[in-house]
């Protein structure tokens, strides 16, 4: 495929982040395809001009580029192994399999090698960003695999991204997205304990942000948190579910300390049943009004 020609691409696993890069390939003349575990998930899709296929099988075997946008290794391996409706059933000469999904290290590299004995072509591609990123197009796309491969599927990635970064051999990108928000989490957590520690001594905590964030230690992710901490806004764009589950998949490879930390954090407001809140939640415990201390409760 060329740079601007249009690919016939299936989206497998229309969530919040996948029924979103469906609608942007859709938008720049791309001929999609959709497949989901719940067909109404496509009907939006369907009306702006994809396809809807009943299986993964199915709506790879119409198409140049698979790309699965799914939870978690289980999903995943459902979608590219299942013998009856998984992609890898669809395999023939041409077809380039797109892993999408933040899964572990261990499957990414599972995943090329069953791919590579069904025959096609195979990219593990994890997205930086949430919804807002890829509503503007402004994903940054870690991509492990091939670099001839990568080229070829280059507009299909592109349509969703402002750049792409190849990482090495399979299993590197989904490393890199590992520790990508691994730092996300340990960030939320240390501008929560401080914002914290900053109320309970008597300097406004709207104040201590501005003056973080003014200065060169703060990242504009953790600016963006802090925010969202000081107006109580844990409406959804990554779920703290899904947070608990990309440190699981970090700590299982090797230790980090803070990531532990922040992981069992996570875990009692998950437990709690603030799973479905925005990761930035982690800051509830620190940030009720009625602490006067930096211990946590």
């Amino acid at each position: 495929m060329s740079a601007g020609a249009p690919a016939a691409v299936a989206v497998v696993g229309l969530g919040a982040m996948g029924s979103r890069l469906a609608a942007n390939l859709l938008a720049d003349g791309h001929r999609v395809t959709v497949a989901n575990r719940t067909a109404v998930a496509a009907e939006p899709l369907v009306a702006a001009g994809a396809r809807a296929a009943g299986t993964p099988r199915e709506a790879a075997a119409a198409a140049g580029v698979g790309l699965v946008c799914v939870s978690d290794d289980e999903a995943s391996r459902a979608v590219w192994t299942d013998p009856a409706s998984g992609i890898l059933a669809a395999a023939r000469d041409g077809l380039v399999g797109v892993e999408a999904s933040t899964v572990s290290p261990g499957w990414a590299a599972e995943l090329a090698d069953r791919a590579a004995a069904a025959g096609i072509g195979f990219l593990e591609a994890p997205m930086v960003g949430s919804r807002p990123q890829v509503e503007a197009r402004a994903l940054h796309v870690l991509v492990g695999g091939d670099p001839d491969l990568l080229e070829r599927v280059r507009p299909v990635l592109a349509a969703s991204a402002a750049a792409v970064h190849r990482t090495g051999a399979p299993g590197s990108a989904a490393t890199a997205k590992l520790l990508v928000n691994a730092l996300f989490a340990i960030q939320v957590e240390a501008v929560a304990e401080l914002l914290a520690y900053a109320s309970g001594r008597g300097l406004d905590p709207e104040t201590a942000r501005e003056l973080i964030g003014a200065l060169p230690v703060a990242s504009p992710a953790a600016m963006r948190a802090a925010d969202a901490m000081l107006a109580r806004r844990f409406e959804a764009a990554f779920p703290l579910r899904l947070l608990v589950k990309d440190l699981r998949y970090l700590l299982a490879g090797g230790p980090s300390p803070l990531a532990e930390t922040v992981l069992s954090a996570a875990d009692r407001l998950v437990a709690a049943g603030r799973g479905e809140d925005d990761a930035v939640v982690l800051a509830r415990p620190w940030l009720d009004p009625e602490r006067t201390t930096t211990h946590r409760p």
